[in-house]
């Protein structure tokens, strides 16, 4: 038997954590009963981008990596990433999704490619965590098939932009100048 991931914790941070659904009344790691709460009609939009050399920015522009299309093997990876979450992030939800979709947008200004990811389903629980993780992968994606001529690239400013439906209704990310 393992030792309480708590033990040790002071007992104000364990009362301070009372809000977070994915622990029991004794601090214990659990995944959420939705198995009462009504379907619902729930939208998610995450953003991230990836920074990098204007070179580097021109040759996915033109199409001209030799390991293939970057943004549409980013895509595709985000797509599959989001449909896969579950099996990543041990407390979420298996989802129906309805639909996911990724849109990537080279910003020349910014030498940046600007990943925007959305995430429906219906049912009983949200879809942020796979929109989140669809923009992630796809940034990563990119930096994998670019890594070979950018390795100081960053992936930056992950983040849920936006959601929509359930209980707690909708949200919108406050904008952030810059």
């Amino acid at each position: 038997m393992g030792v309480p991931w708590n033990m040790g914790v002071p007992s104000w941070i364990m009362r301070d954590m009372s809000g977070l659904t994915h622990l029991d009344e004794s601090g214990n790691a659990r995944m959420v009963d939705v198995g009462d709460k009504p379907d619902s009609r729930r939208v998610a939009v995450a953003g991230a981008r990836v920074r990098m050399k204007a070179e580097t920015l021109e040759l996915i522009a033109a199409g001209g990596h030799k390991k293939g299309d970057v943004l549409t093997v980013a895509r595709v990876a985000g797509i599959q990433a989001a449909k896969n979450c579950a099996t990543l992030i041990p407390m979420c939800h298996p989802l129906m999704l309805s639909s996911v979709d990724i849109l990537l947008e080279l910003n020349r200004e910014a030498s940046c490619v600007e990943i925007t990811a959305t995430c429906k389903v219906n049912g009983p629980t949200g879809v942020e965590m796979e929109a989140l993780s669809a923009a992630a992968v796809s940034a990563l994606t990119i930096y994998d098939m670019c890594k070979a001529v950018d390795r100081g690239m960053s992936i930056e400013g992950l983040c849920l932009l936006e959601k929509s439906g359930g209980r707690s209704g909708t949200y919108q990310r406050p904008e952030q100048g810059g």
